[in-house]
């Protein structure tokens, strides 16, 4: 980096007059890296840094390995054995209870204390927090909808339109049980191989994004620049 910077600042006829050119040329060409989903820091970071982004990254392996056999058994059980949610959901709670009951039971006979359930110590001010992000996205989502059905933007319709419809198909080969299960396998195994391949894919997404967004520009200009963006307003009689 410090070169780079040295090579920038003496670029041209050696008298400093072309640095800043040269410089903005640099800042561009390393800033034209592209990486997935515009992220600025490390990937364990960006999934929260914690026991979670340990987990989705496999450097917990016992866990992410017995996470994936859980949704796996739950899928079998939700989708192949014809029960209903609620049935299994029920069924489970019973059973639950009623080994609680027993264990409860049995250490009474035999004259031993139980262990004391964990408290779940949830502080006021995490509550507010998160009510106060879930109010702002509920509003965000409020004003795209009072956008959408004003037609004051049509490019948001556009592309509500497209992923309604995108999940309309998805939707008609497989049930939600099916999806759920696709995306928590998914979750558990991109991460970790975009983490492993992490130059080549942005490599790769780069060059798909740069023609993307040449291809959408002359759709852009062609089309969607030429459509009203608001409703006209009825003039005063």
């Amino acid at each position: 980096m410090e070169n780079s910077q040295e090579l920038c600042s003496t670029e041209g006829d050696g008298d400093g007059r072309k640095a800043v050119p040269s410089t903005s040329y640099t800042a561009a060409s390393c800033g034209a890296a592209y990486r997935l989903f515009g992220r600025q820091d490390s990937v364990h970071n960006c999934l929260g840094g914690g026991r979670a982004a340990d987990i989705l990254l496999w450097k917990r392996g016992r866990v992410s390995f017995v996470t994936i056999i859980v949704a796996t058994v739950a899928w079998l059980v939700f989708e192949r054995s014809g029960l209903s949610f609620l049935s299994i959901c029920a069924d489970v709670l019973l059973i639950l209870v009623v080994l609680l009951f027993l264990r409860a039971n049995y250490a009474d006979f035999r004259n031993k204390q139980l262990q004391t359930l964990p408290e779940l110590v949830v502080s006021e001010e995490m509550v507010h927090n998160v009510a106060a992000s879930f109010r702002v996205k509920i509003n965000n989502v409020l004003l795209m909808a009072h956008d959408i059905t004003l037609g004051k933007d049509f490019r948001l319709f556009f592309k509500v339109v497209v992923c309604l419809w995108l999940l309309s198909v998805i939707g008609s080969f497989f049930s939600f049980f099916t999806l759920a299960y696709i995306g928590s396998i998914l979750s558990i195994t991109l991460p970790a191989l975009y983490s492993k391949y992490e130059e080549t894919v942005d490599r790769c997404c780069g060059r798909i994004h740069r023609q993307f967004s040449k291809h959408y520009k002359i759709v852009d200009d062609g089309v969607f620049n030429r459509l009203p963006r608001n409703v006209p307003k009825d003039k005063d009689s």
